[in-house]
């Protein structure tokens, strides 16, 4: 990592703290989107072109113009300060490449599911993951341009979420409605473990 600094006894340097975030969610969700707007450093992005392989597994309704897909994962970085850095992790989207969670998921903090509205049926499978596992988790839903905005608590409702469970409208093009998300994931995770809320 690139910012150690001496410990409080001057014994040697000190690593920060990192905590792992997994930004998860269906196709063409947004998810590589996030992870881009809210690094600070430049992301590791996994994409490869659409092919005509794929046109009986992966489903492009509602993103036809979507031309590229994840095949591994994401990664981004925030730096909090000298002392703590959050590590994001996107998740591929398509059924094929699920045994890449697992791997991914060790020893993640939380995780962001990302929602479209217009296909909310394919954020199911990941809120059904963390929820099996015990892994909190918050719902930012991708605000689209030209899809039908729906309150937080519509959402709340259609996706039987316990009341407790966040739910975020965001644009994940905008880097700080992405933050907005991930700032909600930390509250919501020192909440259950009955932290005090950290400042940002």
């Amino acid at each position: 990592m690139d910012s150690v600094r001496s410990d409080r006894r001057g014994t040697g340097p000190r690593i920060p703290l990192a905590l792992k975030i997994l930004i998860a969610g269906g196709f063409g969700v947004g998810k590589t989107t996030l992870v881009g707007s809210v690094s600070e450093i430049r992301p590791l992005q996994t994409e490869e072109v659409l092919t005509d392989a794929g046109i009986d597994t992966d489903d492009l309704t509602g993103v036809e113009a979507k031309n590229t897909t994840t095949v591994a994962m994401d990664f981004g970085r925030i730096t909090i300060n000298s002392d703590l850095q959050v590590y994001l992790f996107g998740t591929p989207g398509q059924d094929r490449f699920w045994f890449l969670w697992d791997e991914l998921s060790f020893g993640a903090l939380g995780a962001v599911v990302l929602a479209d509205t217009r296909r909310l049926a394919d954020c199911f499978p990941s809120v059904d993951y963390f929820e099996q596992r015990g892994t909190p988790f918050v719902v930012g839903v991708n605000c689209f341009e030209g899809a039908q905005r729906f309150s937080p608590d519509s959402v709340r409702t259609a996706l039987d979420l316990d009341p407790e469970v966040p739910v975020v409208l965001c644009d994940a093009r905008d880097r700080q409605s992405g933050k907005a998300v991930l700032v909600s994931l930390v509250e919501y995770v020192a909440s259950r473990r009955g932290h005090p809320v950290p400042a940002y």
